[in-house]
């Protein structure tokens, strides 16, 4: 625990990597823990065709790999480890590792990403990236013209069926109870579309097509009458939110009500000097690659400018 390394960085999606370039090339000589999704979400996403600079599109996990490349180009120490402990009292901040390192760093950028909310359901996990997908934003395109289901009933689902309506022929919402979360106006939003069929008391019982190696049906209950019917889809889209995996910081950083790290106006800075947080572990509205990749770059610049006003 000797060496105390100018910038250590949490994580290793797009807001990880990038910061990690930004800050080798800045001199910092940042060390990256993987964490334990290395590349984030992209890992389980098979196409990309919204990142710049991929007019043909690029595969998720390749794009991730292309970013620790460049990382490791310039220098980056890159380590398999998943961080289970910090200590945020007194720079240097101290992180501990599941794999029994301890690191100290006089900066520390936090980008841990969030986690999709799924149902849990064995097929859901093995059609992901082949007709289930948590990101309407990131898939819709896929599905056009197609008939898909979307779970959910709060502002998100909503905001994301009414998305869809734009790619697929026909939306349908399984709402789990007979009534909206979400706010009169979303509902309006819906109710409005004509490409939207809600099935309320509606539940996801299990995710057909595994044997054709992609999402045909489902296999749904109306949890009111009991009755349980199979229903062919094209594609199953999650709505029911993201989990930031932000539970190792909770003790030093502000969260908002949904756990997500709070950061300084226009900014990655955290309320402890010399600690940034970039990517889905604090932003709660995009969660898209290219923005996470954007507050990356942030993170590095405002870590490098730390350093420089303590020296």
């Amino acid at each position: 625990m000797s060496e105390v390394h100018k910038t250590l960085i949490i994580g290793s999606g797009p807001a990880g990597y990038t910061a990690a370039i930004y800050a080798a090339r800045a001199n910092l000589n940042p060390v990256l823990l993987k964490g334990m999704q290395p590349g984030g979400q992209l890992t389980i996403t098979n196409d990309v065709e919204n990142y710049p600079g991929f007019p043909d599109g690029v595969m998720g996990p390749e794009m991730m790999e292309s970013f620790e490349k460049q990382a490791a180009r310039f220098e980056t120490v890159i380590h398999a480890d998943t961080a289970t402990k910090v200590d945020l009292s007194a720079r240097p901040f101290t992180v501990e590792t599941n794999l029994g390192k301890t690191l100290q760093a006089e900066t520390l950028i936090i980008s841990t990403g969030a986690s999709a909310r799924y149902l849990g359901l064995e097929n859901e996990t093995k059609l992901q990236g082949r007709g289930v997908s948590a990101c309407a934003t990131c898939d819709g395109f896929f599905f056009r013209d197609k008939d898909v289901c979307l779970v959910g009933g709060g502002d998100t689902a909503c905001e994301e069926a009414v998305y869809m309506t734009h790619h697929a022929a026909k939306v349908h919402m399984l709402v789990r109870r007979d009534v909206f979360r979400a706010s009169k106006i979303m509902q309006d939003r819906v109710f409005a579309n004509p490409k939207i069929e809600v099935q309320w008391n509606t539940e996801v019982r299990d995710v057909l097509g595994v044997d054709e190696g992609r999402v045909t049906g489902l296999l749904l209950e109306n949890n009111k009458t009991g009755e349980t019917f199979e229903q062919k889809t094209d594609g199953l889209f999650l709505a029911m939110g993201h989990t930031p995996n932000t539970e190792l910081f909770v003790d030093w950083l502000d969260v908002d009500a949904n756990q997500y790290l709070i950061t300084a106006p226009d900014s990655t800075a955290t309320k402890v000097p010399g600690v940034f947080a970039c990517g889905d572990c604090q932003d709660s509205v995009y969660r898209q690659a290219v923005t996470a990749a954007g507050t990356g770059c942030m993170a590095a610049i405002e870590a490098e400018r730390f350093l420089e006003a303590q020296s």
